[in-house]
């Protein structure tokens, strides 16, 4: 839905991409020009329940979004200057409409927070901005020679695809450092490769394209220096560290530091400990989505603020679907053929997730690196889908 919302005049936040059918939430708006009248009506019209908020400000820009485990007491907070965040204080100078919509729990309020952040790219939250945080993937490819560069998708006839990650000089110098320890070549594409084993009828010394091959850190497949199985070989190890199977890398370069600094080669220790710190921030980049994707499939039911429990379908660390928890036939049905789209009608290798979707992968991390306790209650999605089946069967009246 992103592009059909354009920053201007607030009209409503718009419908719930969990919620299509059930069209936008009501929306409560309080007005006052100054932020005394505005905490009177807080105080006075404002809940204790969960929910998103928005500031708008007076030429009707909606500038803040936010969202609360308790609407009133979050709310109340931007009105005492003391111990609040500076940023707050500047976001209530401006505001002179506030706006809210309840949420049935906080990790409902949660979600349509980044979902409404995303839509109308407030200028005052700085996080989950689509624009403000590229993400690009690390990609493995480009025949004859494969090696690891960056794009902002998967290209076609890639070898293998990470990510994503973070643009920007970390990610350039991760990629490069990579490239250096598995000797892989890094030139541009024009380039012509020609491997050892390549044969020609009146041999001529070939030089290499760049110095790399003269320093150690590129195999020279441009030169003829190495043969397609050789550089295949090391093109297998970069797979296999990209995807978590082979740490050796960083271990080894661990060791060459601690050993530079034993030795009192300080300047050696400082150039490994680079490469260890770009290598290991790529791994953790990685692995924590791989991490998502490979765990965190399942049906999480959540008890709402009124009692009523929706079933939240997590499918690789994404909340693809949502409605409330079955209870009669018909939605027992209805959810049923939900878990089944979900879980069984989409290829089971986990994949890169796409760019904009890594905010809401990395919030249901967060959420339940916070509520470690609530791993306990999801549900297996063939568990879930029992449940729906057997409870359809059961005799009426025994239910």
């Amino acid at each position: 839905m992103e592009g059909l919302f354009s920053p201007g005049a607030f009209t409503g936040f718009g419908p719930a991409a969990l919620d299509p059918a059930d069209g936008p939430p009501p929306l409560h708006h309080i007005y006052a020009a100054r932020p005394a009248g505005l905490r009177a009506r807080v105080r006075q019209q404002c809940p204790r329940r969960p929910g998103v908020y928005g500031m708008v400000d007076g030429h009707g820009e909606l500038i803040y979004v936010g969202k609360a485990k308790c609407l009133r007491t979050r709310l109340l907070s931007y009105f005492r200057a003391k111990g609040r965040d500076p940023r707050a204080g500047k976001i209530l100078e401006h505001a002179r409409h506030l706006v809210w919509e309840y949420a049935p729990s906080e990790f409902a309020a949660l979600l349509r927070e980044l979902e409404l952040i995303r839509r109308w790219r407030p200028r005052f939250n700085i996080k989950d901005q689509p624009r403000r945080q590229r993400r690009l993937y690390v990609c493995l490819g480009r025949r004859p020679a494969p090696y690891v560069f960056l794009a902002s998708r998967p290209p076609a006839g890639a070898v293998a695809c990470y990510g994503p990650v973070p643009a920007g000089r970390a990610a350039a110098e991760a990629v490069r450092r990579v490239n250096d320890w598995f000797r892989l070549r890094d030139c541009p594409r024009p380039q012509e490769m020609v491997f050892a084993e390549q044969r020609e009828l009146f041999p001529l010394p070939r030089a290499a394209g760049c110095v790399r091959h003269e320093i150690g850190t590129c195999l020279g497949p441009c030169a003829a220096a190495c043969t397609h199985a050789v550089y295949a070989g090391q093109v297998g190890a970069a797979r296999a560290f990209l995807e978590g199977k082979d740490l050796s890398p960083l271990e080894a370069l661990e060791r060459a530091m601690a050993e530079a600094a034993a030795a009192l080669a300080f300047e050696r220790a400082a150039a490994l400990r680079d490469q260890v710190e770009a290598l290991r921030w790529l791994h953790t980049q990685l692995e924590r989505l791989r991490w998502a994707q490979e765990r965190y499939s399942f049906v999480y039911p959540v008890s709402g603020h009124d009692g009523d429990e929706r079933w939240y379908l997590i499918r690789q660390g994404q909340v693809v679907a949502a409605a409330a928890a079955p209870c009669d036939e018909v939605s027992r049905r209805t959810m049923a053929a939900h878990i089944e789209a979900v879980y069984w009608r989409q290829p089971a290798r986990p994949l890169p997730p796409a760019a904009g979707a890594v905010d809401s992968v990395l919030l249901v991390v967060a959420w339940f690196r916070h509520h470690p306790n609530e791993l306990a209650r999801v549900l297996d999605p063939a568990q879930a889908l029992d449940l729906c089946r057997s409870a359809s069967r059961a005799p009426v009246g025994k239910e």
